[in-house]
């Protein structure tokens, strides 16, 4: 009979989707067959499936830490915020519905009937079904219609281990708290605890878990050390998104309002001669940068707008006159081009609006959405790339004719006659070894890092190793039902 456990956070970022992807390695190390599942995820950071769906890149990575391929039924609701107050709802892997935050909740019922559904599948093939919520089922102002924490938990019947993160300080009150406010049935779910991200001496908090303990009753199952390489695996909440110091090759990279698939840059920060350099809003694009990356957006003319109001399109004009060079993947990529047009509003009212006009190219905003994994190799010398394309929008021009990406003979970007400024609308591009080690190169660097794939496994190795060692493996397996 297949078993399942639910994390649960007394917060927003205590390490969920970290400690999910370690469990799933561990016991996956223990000959189980495990898999991963998040009923409803909110991130613009996604991933492609073989089947074409989309999925958090979280469960991705939780997929590969169970040594499987990343299925849609993995994680069936996946918000992607469009504004402030509206989001893409992606249901099942394909796009669904786009509505405000205070129209989601209609949608609910039906949502919880097609989570329980992927959910059962999933089940069928698996031993062990580790289960991630989201935010916090302390928000009992939203347990009506919830499914992503304990609603979902009730609905099938998982038992819930809640996690507290004590480097934000109150992980007592934390814990303690959740308790309090919980409805009896939904705190009795709660079988246990564990507190994470733990810098310094863990037993300095011996009487902290006792307190924890005798307040709720909870089992504790151990706390955790902060896991240094946590940084190394790709980042799902935009928050994540740090800078990474390196000698050599400096990256400048816009942190945009819509941010998307920001997992491009994983394999550039792990790479010892390459400094990636997270630009906030209000700073300037450095003088000095090798090379300004223009990421993935989920909403291309907000985020040009965005980008505009920074003043960094007068800084990107600089910056190619002194001889930088410019890369813009997806949403950048169209950044880049002359015009975006947007007949059928689907960004917003319908319009048309100037771009940053480095490419001779222009943008149609279409429909259809194109989500398909990719292989290919660059045009000019066959150097082979794996990626995948999630994108909306047709991108055309005098450029194009100088693609420089070649899909099963589908040509894909465009560049200036000097190459100086390029984009196209492969993410990616750079976990491929030897396309990263390429394009470092033409920047007049060198990657250090042969086997990207082969990083983020023995991250995970350490990874399982780490709960292992901190976290009570045995009795959460036991607690599993």
């Amino acid at each position: 009979m297949t078993k399942s456990i639910m994390i649960q956070g007394a917060g927003s970022n205590v390490g969920k989707s970290m400690i999910v992807a370690g469990l799933c390695r561990a016991f996956a190390r223990k000959g189980l067959r495990v898999r991963p599942f998040k009923p409803q995820n909110m991130s613009n950071n996604a991933a492609v499936t073989a089947d074409g769906g989309e999925i958090g890149r979280a469960q991705a990575l939780q997929a590969l830490a169970c040594g499987v391929a990343p299925m849609i039924d993995m994680n069936p609701v996946l918000l992607k915020p469009e504004s402030e107050v509206g989001a893409q709802v992606i249901l099942q892997g394909k796009r669904f519905a786009t509505v405000k935050a205070r129209d989601y909740a209609k949608l609910k019922p039906d949502l919880l009937a097609r989570t329980v559904e992927s959910y059962r599948r999933l089940k069928s093939e698996a031993d062990l079904v580790v289960i991630e919520g989201a935010g916090s089922p302390a928000e009992v102002n939203l347990r009506a219609g919830d499914i992503a924490n304990m609603g979902f938990a009730e609905a099938v019947n998982a038992p819930v281990i809640l996690v507290g993160d004590i480097d934000r300080g109150g992980v007592i009150a934390q814990l303690v708290g959740t308790h309090c406010v919980l409805p009896p049935e939904d705190r009795d779910r709660i079988k246990g605890f564990m507190v994470n991200k733990f810098r310094g001496d863990v037993t300095l908090f011996d009487g902290g878990r006792v307190e924890v303990a005798k307040r709720t009753g909870w089992a504790d199952l151990g706390v955790l050390p902060w896991f240094e390489d946590a940084w190394k695996l790709p980042a799902e909440d935009i928050m994540d998104i740090k800078s990474s110091s390196g000698s050599g090759l400096k990256i400048a990279v816009p942190r945009l309002s819509r941010i998307a698939n920001f997992d491009d840059l994983d394999p550039l920060s792990q790479e010892p001669g390459v400094s990636v350099e997270i630009i906030e809003a209000g700073q300037p694009l450095p003088g000095d940068a090798d090379l300004v990356l223009i990421p993935g957006s989920k909403s291309t003319i907000g985020d040009l707008a965005h980008f505009r109001q920074q003043g960094w399109d007068v800084d990107l004009v600089a910056h190619v006159r002194r001889g930088g060079h410019v890369l813009g993947i997806c949403g950048g990529y169209q950044m880049l081009g002359m015009r975006i047009a947007d007949p059928d509003g689907i960004e917003g009212p319908p319009q048309n609006v100037e771009g940053l006009g480095l490419l001779d190219v222009e943008t149609v905003m279409t429909p259809k959405k194109h989500v398909v994994e990719v292989s290919g190799q660059t045009l000019d010398d066959g150097t082979a790339f794996r990626g995948y394309e999630i994108h909306i929008g047709e991108t055309r021009g005098p450029d194009c004719s100088r693609a420089w990406l070649d899909i099963e003979g589908r040509p894909n970007g465009a560049a200036t006659l000097d190459g100086q400024v390029s984009g196209c609308y492969v993410h990616g591009l750079f976990s491929s070894d030897a396309f990263r080690a390429k394009f470092l190169h033409q920047l007049g660097g060198r990657s250090s890092v042969t086997d990207y794939g082969a990083s983020v496994e023995a991250v995970l190795e350490r990874l399982a190793d780490h709960l292992e060692m901190h976290a009570d493996i045995d009795a959460l397996l036991d607690i599993a039902s």
